[in-house]
């Protein structure tokens, strides 16, 4: 089952097991079981620490439980946890056996004293990106905390299940039977959640703390840029941020950040926050911004207050917040979000296999993402509002050749209709004639580009007619030490490259700032200053 490269990598991450356990299998007769029977035999047979049964009675077939004498750890897989699961795996085996997680001591401490019982069931694809953060978090749990069950669920493998609990999106989390959400959490987010009191103490502690020299609002490439080039400066930095990473975090492939061939966006985004804080930089995740006060003085303490009623002071800040995937903003898109409504084909696009599906939008990634589903769906019908698709040419010549899809340009998607639960048809309007034309289907993708995290600053700086942030060309805002970066601003092109760029260029001039403004005798000290290298 696993390829000899996969055993050699798994021998060597095995090692770390210290404490004996028992993989064991609930099974049929099914080609899938023996798919799953050859997987832990492979994995068994690389430590004396991991014995495999196959006499487990579980409903789901199949499926494996991992169990470890003398605690009452509760953890299943109904699933074949390859691709980009077996990461999971890994993880998982190593937890169970014993070897400490990576994780900050305060989080493991808030997993282990959660109250009450829980009973996780995640249903994931193994092609989805945005699951194995999910999948790893509910895992941890299970590990830690004994009142925590999880099953993780692959909605290719039990279709009958998807079907009857009508999801149409994954990461889908159910609690005690119950939906508890949808799409890529961590950790940090899910005992948020749990844990009702979080938010207050988080306000509490975050208000406490002394004031920076730069703050950074938002903790994407721009963001993270930002913060390791003000950090080499010697200065006291540190980034807040609703989800670090960003929209990165939601991206599949990248393959034009320049000196990295190829990477995905989870590591690119891991990558991100290793290097921030290898330059001791502190980073409050999860904390989105509500609000923030331009300084009384030149040189002054700007306050950014947080949407859970904490507030935190800097000399400087650099907004940060990049950029969402823009709604059609058309009835029915919200009432089956998440239900035949979605916008990501490469996490949602197996449970449509077999179906029908539209793509709204005919930019690049739109046209992408119409290509990537004709391959797993029954037909893809894509619409467009401008008189011709906006791809590059290479892509429209590749679109144009399958056969299974359909094109409308000069179309205007005017509903997403539905029975009440799920999706069932759009209608768009033909933009020459005025005739509307209703297409029977099963899902939804919206690929019609980006609209900017910029609502809550409404009022304060001055923005575009977009939203954007009106920055010149050192990015600087019209408000004195307030600084932004990367796809939240009017700079062109939404690339990471550039907003990593831009974040450096932010962060310089942020610095520039500090050095040429008279600090007020309540302004923090500035940290030894480190020797700078690059």
């Amino acid at each position: 089952m696993l390829t000899d490269d996969l055993k050699a990598q798994l021998k060597a991450y095995l090692v770390r097991v210290t404490q004996p356990f028992e993989l064991v299998a609930s099974l049929s007769n099914s080609e899938s079981s023996e798919q799953m029977k050859k997987l832990l035999q492979d994995v068994a047979a690389l430590t004396d620490k991991i014995t495999v049964r196959t006499d487990g009675d579980d409903a789901r077939k199949p499926s494996f439980a991992m169990q470890r004498a003398g605690t009452d750890l509760s953890l299943r897989f109904a699933a074949i946890p390859l691709g980009h699961e077996f990461t999971s795996l890994v993880l998982a085996l190593l937890w169970t056996g014993g070897h400490p997680p990576k994780v900050e001591t305060d989080i493991i401490e808030q997993i282990k004293a959660l109250e009450g019982d829980y009973r996780f069931e995640i249903y994931m694809s193994l092609s989805c990106h945005n699951c194995p953060d999910v999948v790893q978090a509910l895992s941890l749990m299970a590990v830690l905390n004994p009142r925590v069950q999880t099953v993780v669920i692959d909605g290719g493998l039990f279709q009958d299940e998807v079907n009857s609990r009508q999801i149409m999106a994954v990461p889908t989390v159910f609690l005690n039977g119950e939906l508890f959400g949808s799409g890529r959490m961590g950790v940090e987010e899910i005992i948020a959640k749990l844990d009702t009191g979080a938010a207050q103490r988080d306000a509490t502690k975050l208000s406490a703390k002394a004031p920076y020299e730069v703050l950074i609002v938002g903790g994407g490439p721009a963001g993270a840029a930002a913060a390791v080039y003000a950090a080499r400066k010697g200065i006291r930095t540190a980034v807040v941020a609703e989800r670090f990473g960003g929209q990165v975090n939601d991206t599949l492939a990248i393959e034009n950040y320049i000196s990295v061939l190829e990477t995905d966006g989870p590591k690119f985004a891991a990558g991100l926050e290793a290097q921030v804080k290898h330059y001791g930089v502190e980073i409050m995740n999860l904390q989105r911004a509500a609000k923030i006060i331009p300084a009384t003085e030149p040189g002054g303490l700007i306050e950014v207050q947080l949407a859970n009623g904490g507030s935190l002071k800097s000399r400087s800040v650099i907004l940060s917040t990049g950029a969402r995937w823009r709604n059609v903003n058309v009835p029915g898109e919200d009432q089956y979000r998440n239900k035949g409504v979605a916008y990501c084909p490469h996490c949602d696009g197996p449970l449509f296999k077999g179906k029908r599906v539209a793509v709204i939008g005919g930019g690049n990634s739109g046209v992408e993402a119409a290509i990537d589903l004709a391959g797993i769906v029954a037909h893809v019908t894509l619409v467009e509002f401008a008189d011709q698709l906006k791809a590059d040419a290479v892509l429209v010549n590749k679109l144009k050749s399958l056969s299974n899809v359909t094109i409308h340009t000069n179309a205007q998607t005017s509903e997403i209709t539905g029975d009440g639960q799920k999706v069932n048809g759009l209608h768009f309007k033909d933009r020459a004639t005025g005739e509307v034309h209703p297409i029977a289907l099963e899902g939804v993708f919206v690929q019609i580009g980006l609209v900017p995290n910029t609502e809550w600053l409404k009022g304060t700086l001055a923005l575009s007619q977009h939203g954007e942030i009106l920055v010149d060309a050192k990015g600087h805002t019209n408000l004195p030490g307030v600084f932004a970066a990367g796809d939240v601003t009017t700079v062109p092109y939404k690339q990471i490259v550039i907003a990593a760029g831009d974040g450096a260029k932010a962060a310089l001039s942020a610095f520039d700032y500090l050095i040429r403004t008279p600090a007020p005798t309540s302004a923090p000290v500035t940290a030894q200053r480190q020797t700078e290298t690059a």
